[in-house]
């Protein structure tokens, strides 16, 4: 069960809240090609130093910085919150975008007496909300939910460009680019990929190295000895990699795994050639 929404058109006038504590609810990387869907809530003081906070979107990075430190000085309560890729390619984005906003509401360290979200779809909570189209740039709380939810998503693609410096994270934030683009078709997707969304599915066919969500052996040198085109492909060593394997290989003499007369010279009295064979 969950409580009721209102959705609040762009041209309508917002509520009255007065006397009530207000938390609001935005997400970033919605449409993004890679990573998880983030999302903030911030329940601010009645006064407060936030003004310049606006939709996360049009202030410049730099100043976005700067803004979410003092969101986390001068807010009351706030929380992050993600959902990962395989929920996203699980639930669509949609409900993942929703998903993540619940959590944050929940990691909040008091509950809020109404909710504001950016955009007309509201999660399944248990408090009153508000789906406001343009909430963003309408009301203070939810800018400043949306300029943490980006600031604090962009340091977790920063972080997973050290692992696939390939695909630029660390410049596209996962979000589709010409340079983002030609790392899928050269490389493939990786596991933070959502594999669900079109430019990803269409460039990363099945004929495709690092369709299956491992990494490539670009990826991971070791596993080139185990490619599908490799000798090796049942993921052992073959003989030329092993050469003290050499003996037991399907066209050698030994290749029921035991030494050869020639390797054992003790065994050549047993040899089937042997007049000693019948003892």
């Amino acid at each position: 069960m969950t409580a009721k929404v209102q959705k609040i058109a762009r041209q309508e006038k917002l509520p009255s809240l007065r006397n009530l504590i207000l938390a609001g609810v935005d997400e970033a990387g919605r449409g993004a090609l890679a990573g998880p869907v983030a999302a903030a809530a911030v329940i601010l003081p009645p006064r407060h130093r936030l003004h310049e906070c606006r939709d996360s979107k049009i202030v410049p990075p730099e100043q976005r910085s700067q803004l979410a430190e003092q969101i986390k000085q001068q807010a009351l309560f706030w929380a992050f919150a993600v959902a990962e890729v395989n929920e996203i390619v699980k639930k669509n984005i949609l409900q993942a975008s929703l998903l993540a906003m619940k959590r944050a509401l929940q990691k909040l360290r008091f509950n809020p007496d109404v909710v504001m979200v950016d955009g007309p779809h509201a999660p399944p909570i248990m408090t009153d909300c508000y789906a406001v189209v343009g909430g963003d740039a309408r009301v203070k709380a939810i800018s400043c939910a949306s300029i943490l939810a980006k600031v604090m998503r962009d340091e977790l693609m920063r972080a997973l460009h050290c692992r696939y410096p390939q695909y630029g994270f660390a410049q596209n934030k996962g979000y589709t680019t010409a340079r983002h683009l030609l790392a899928l078709k050269r490389h493939g997707a990786c596991r933070h990929h959502r594999r669900s969304f079109a430019p990803v599915r269409e460039l990363t066919r099945p004929n495709h190295p690092g369709d299956n969500g491992r990494p490539t052996a670009a990826e991971h040198p070791a596993r080139k000895r185990i490619h599908p085109s490799h000798p090796g492909d049942n993921g052992r060593l073959t003989a030329a990699e092993h050469p003290a394997r050499k003996r037991i290989h399907p066209s050698h003499p030994g290749g029921n795994g035991r030494l050869t007369a020639a390797e054992h010279p003790a065994r050549k009295r047993i040899h089937p050639s042997h007049p000693g064979r019948a003892r």
